[in-house]
């Protein structure tokens, strides 16, 4: 099986958190890198030969941003080159006020089976203090017209430890996403990455001056957290991933793969793919990509940072991405792969993790609770 991952980097305006390559663009700039992707896609298609694709996920930025028709574009061009499993998942992220109700009916008519809503809050001054271009009102229609449209599988992204957020108002806002029952909501905390504006204002102190202006204390932050897990097992979702849940049977088959390590293939600027243990990334300069796919451009490889993982690191990876997921990694898969006991490779490893209350093991290695919540540095542990 096979994943692949189109990557369309264009927004409305810069979110004063993100660190994504993503950037506004006219027109003329999206049609021309619609073309370009096209081709790439197109030329790719030879490295694929006899592998069924099971899952598809447009990314971005947002990729709702774009013309319907490009979409319909990438998706017959998909199935012209590409051989489909039975029932693909094929997932388009939206923000709200990017889609209408006939954009969301052409979405389902062209494959798409999977919306990504990026709500993050549904409190108004929540989301003017991170800079996005939507109100709540924009994503409880857009989640309506979802429904109307055919969605029977849909999820919801949200933040939590938002500039001036509350735990009350965090909790609020998941109350009234879960009341509308979509099928899976992804809850993260918010991060102040380098390189954006809420670094700049926030840096890592946390404080931007002036009383209810800076990030939630930690004690906050952890109640937001331990809250979320609360409410969701009350709601009938599953958490299934750190920061994944899920209703029964709704799980991102996507991420799912990622996390266990399937190939994957990366189409578009900045896109990476993982295919045999080899692992690459397109291009960031879009001159560059441009240049390369480009209408009468004579083709030329974008790829970089190639790098084929060795043994060690493929290890490393079966570990800290798996035990993300709430079931685990396995020990029988472990030795299916490497021909080697888990034990032998990390046996002193698992004793103290599990001296200290960090891991259950038994055939399958999982986090506790406790060892959820250190995650990373659960993880670390696993580095060679």
């Amino acid at each position: 099986m096979l994943g692949i991952y189109i990557h369309i980097p264009f927004c409305i305006k810069k979110c004063l958190y993100c660190d994504f390559l993503s950037f506004p663009a006219t027109e003329r700039d999206k049609e021309a890198y619609a073309a370009a992707l096209l081709k790439e896609i197109e030329t790719e298609a030879f490295r694929y030969e006899g592998r069924f694709v099971d899952t598809i996920f447009f990314g971005g930025g947002t990729p709702s941003i774009l013309q319907t028709a490009y979409i319909e574009n990438i998706m017959d061009t998909l199935r012209n080159y590409y051989r489909f499993s039975r029932n693909p998942e094929i997932t388009i992220e939206v923000n709200p006020c990017t889609a209408d109700a006939e954009k969301l009916s052409r979405y389902k008519a062209a494959g798409i089976n999977r919306l990504s809503i990026g709500a993050q809050s549904v409190q108004d001054s929540e989301l003017k203090a991170l800079g996005r271009a939507h109100n709540a009102a924009d994503f409880f229609a857009t989640f309506k017209m979802a429904r109307e449209a055919g969605f029977d599988n849909v999820n919801v992204d949200l933040m939590s430890a938002l500039p001036g957020q509350t735990a009350e108002g965090y909790l609020e806002t998941l109350h009234k996403v879960a009341d509308l029952k979509p099928e899976h909501i992804s809850a993260y905390s918010l991060i102040i990455e380098e390189g954006t504006p809420f670094f700049d204002r926030y840096g890592e102190s946390g404080s931007e001056g002036g009383a209810g202006n800076g990030l939630p204390s930690e004690e906050e932050e952890r109640r937001m957290y331990e809250e979320t897990g609360k409410q969701m097992e009350e709601a009938g979702y599953c958490r299934y991933e750190i920061s994944n849940y899920a209703l029964k049977g709704k799980e991102c088959r996507h991420n799912c793969a990622y996390w266990k390590r399937y190939d994957y293939a990366g189409f578009g600027l900045g896109a990476s793919s993982m295919v045999g243990n080899v692992r690459w990334k397109n291009t960031v300069r879009m001159q560059t990509y441009l240049d390369a796919y480009g209408a009468g451009k004579a083709h030329r490889d974008v790829k970089e940072e190639i790098q084929r993982l060795g043994r060690a690191e493929q290890m490393e990876e079966f570990m800290f991405l798996g035990l993300r997921l709430t079931e685990g990694v396995s020990r029988t898969v472990f030795f299916e792969a490497f021909h080697e006991d888990m034990e032998n490779i990390y046996g002193d490893v698992l004793r103290r993790l599990l001296e200290n209350g960090l891991v259950d093991s038994g055939e399958r290695v999982k986090l506790t609770p406790y060892g959820r919540d250190v995650s990373n540095y659960v993880m670390a542990q696993f580095l060679f």
